[in-house]
Parts: C-alpha cells; structure tokens; sequence
C-alpha cells in the first residue's frame, strides 16, 4: 500500500524531528519509499566529486527525504496541520478533505 496523502506543491508542516515546527513545501513525493522531500528542511551536506567543470570539488547542500508520518498537511483554511481524509463527490471524483474542518484541499 503506497498511496500517500500528501502530493508535491502541498504545504506541509514537520511534526517530528531535528526540524520539528518548521514548514515547507513539497517538492517531491516518493510513493514507493513513503517519503517526501520538502524545500528547506532535513538538510545534509553531500560531497561534489571533482570533475573537469569543477576541480575543485565542493560540499553541497542537498534536501534528503523524510518520512510522511513526520509530516503534516496544512489546511488552507486555518493554516494549521490537519489529517487527511476522503470524500467521494456526486461526480464519482475522489477529493482530500481536510479532518477537523471537512474542507475540500484540492
């Protein structure tokens, strides 16, 4: 079961860990891991092989993928991390609801 809740271009917010309270947004889902990448948090420096553009080699810093459990969606409507539910519309579509408000999110 890989279906994840949160999609990329979601804001979310880190419930757990080093980065605890700070948000982002998602710039990656990795579906088949449980996972998402989110801009400017769980940093790690990740070392650059010398090549012929670069000789010099260099340290960069690199988003590393965190859990989805780690992670919160933001409700739009109250800006506060909610869970995730479903709802099926009349048309047959499936849409995220935000739990607490009952919201729509997509």
């Amino acid at each position: 079961m890989s279906g994840l809740k949160i999609k990329k271009d979601d804001l979310v917010q880190v419930i757990a860990g080093k980065d605890k309270g700070k948000q982002g947004k998602v710039l990656r889902a990795l579906p088949s891991e449980n996972k998402v990448v989110v801009e400017g948090i769980n940093i790690a420096k990740k070392a650059v092989r010398p090549t012929q553009q670069n000789p010099q080699g260099s340290i960069s810093s690199v988003e590393a993928p965190l859990h989805v459990s780690n992670v919160a969606l933001i409700d739009p409507s109250t800006k506060k991390p909610t869970r995730v539910g479903y709802r099926v519309k009349d048309d047959g579509t499936k849409v995220r609801v935000a739990r607490p408000s009952g919201k729509d999110l997509d």
